[in-house]
C-alpha cells in the first residue's frame, strides 16, 4: 500500500504548526482539519484553542477551565474538539486534503476525536498532521488518551517526519 499520510513530529515549539501551515498555504487543492493555537496573556501562556480552516474557533484547553480531563494546568474542553475539531475532520470532497494540528494527549481524551481520525487514515484522503514528541515516547505508558498517538505512529500508511529525514 502507498504511503498517503505525512505526519510531522518533534518537540513543543520546534515549528510543527508553522510548517504544516506554510505547505497548506502552498498547496493548489481544497483542505479541511484544524491548527492548535497558543492562547497568551502577555507572555504566559494560559492555553490552547482551536482553528479549522474554514474559520470556526474554540477553547481545546484552558487554565481556568475546570474538567475532569486535566494535562497539567489545562482543563481540556472536550465539548470543542467534539463540536469544532471533529467535524473538520470529515472531508466534503474526493479530493480534499485533511490537516490535523495536532494529534496530542489532550485532543485524544476524545473518543469522538479518535474515531474520526482512524476513520479518515483509512480513508482515501491524504492526511498532513502533526504528533507532539512528547505523546510519542509518553503514548508506552498507560496514561489514559495515549493510546491515540501510539496507534497511529505505528500505522504502516503514515509517515513520519522527525527533524530532516523522513522514517517509514
Amino acid at each position: 500500500m502507498a504511503k498517503r499520510h505525512i505526519l510531522v513530529t518533534g518537540p513543543p515549539r520546534c515549528g510543527k504548526s508553522t510548517l504544516i501551515e506554510r505547505v497548506v498555504r502552498q498547496l493548489d487543492r481544497p483542505a479541511t482539519g484544524f491548527f492548535t493555537r497558543e492562547l497568551r496573556t502577555g507572555e504566559r501562556r494560559v492555553g490552547f484553542a482551536i482553528e479549522t480552516l474554514d474559520g470556526k474557533r474554540g477553547i481545546l484547553a484552558h487554565q481556568d477551565l475546570r474538567s475532569r480531563y486535566q494535562v497539567g494546568k489545562y482543563g481540556v474542553n472536550l465539548a470543542d474538539i467534539d463540536g469544532i475539531a471533529v467535524p473538520s475532520l470529515v472531508p466534503s470532497g474526493t479530493e480534499e486534503l485533511v490537516v490535523v494540528d495536532e494529534i496530542g494527549k489532550m485532543e485524544c481524551f476524545s473518543r469522538l476525536f479518535r474515531d474520526a481520525l482512524i476513520r479518515v487514515l483509512n480513508s482515501s484522503h491524504r492526511v498532513l498532521g502533526s504528533i507532539t514528541l512528547k505523546g510519542i515516547a509518553s503514548s508506552r505508558g498507560s496514561r489514559r488518551g495515549m493510546t491515540c498517538s501510539s496507534s497511529v505512529c505505528q500505522r504502516p500508511i503514515a509517515r513520519r517526519l522527525s527533524g530532516l529525514s523522513w522514517e517509514s
